[in-house]
């Protein structure tokens, strides 16, 4: 279970590094049979980037970190705090099955360290995926937001799904092999 649960968490904190560092949090929407397509937008938490008929991309980092909408601060900030935090979590997994396949109990404290650790790192990939994916929803059931800029979910977001549920999983595992 220790070492299922070290797969599980290594395999998350590559998915939540990957999701945090993908361009592709926001896609452009094609909708009322516009089929033409020449350019693709995405929109991710560092820069803009726009693909020109499949052949050509170009992205550009975002000028002034002053000039971000707050959200999109919080974001960023919150997936780089879980970045770190899930390989400081993967360390100390690593350290608890080490010392706890030795028999020794006074520091197999690290499997419970790792355990709260991948769950606190899963909430916290999960908060601005989930909340970047209802905002999407949102503004494109709106009829107030205009065509062009209605956004669809981006595979950031399904990365990002998948990596929480993945440290999650590892978290409750690790706590339930301390218990």
């Amino acid at each position: 279970l220790q070492i299922a649960g070290l797969l599980l968490g290594g395999v998350g904190m590559v998915g939540a590094l990957a999701a945090t560092a993908m361009p592709q949090w926001r896609v452009s929407a094609y909708v009322d049979g516009n089929i033409v397509v020449f350019e693709t937008i995405w929109e991710g938490l560092w820069m803009d980037c726009i693909s020109q008929l499949g052949i050509r991309l170009q992205c550009k980092f975002y000028d002034s970190v002053l000039a971000l909408p707050p959200p999109l601060e919080a974001f960023r900030a919150l997936m780089c705090v879980a970045v770190v935090l899930s390989v400081l979590s993967f360390l100390a997994a690593i350290v608890g099955v080490k010392y706890s396949q030795r028999g020794e109990q006074a520091v197999s404290i690290f499997i419970l360290v790792a355990g709260v650790a991948f769950l606190l790192t899963g909430t916290l990939v999960l908060i601005p995926v989930s909340w970047t994916g209802a905002a999407i929803v949102r503004d494109f059931y709106d009829p107030a937001v205009p065509v062009p800029l209605k956004r669809e979910l981006g595979a950031a977001l399904y990365v990002g799904w998948g990596s929480s549920a993945l440290l999650l999983a590892a978290g409750a595992m690790y706590c339930h092999c301390w218990c």
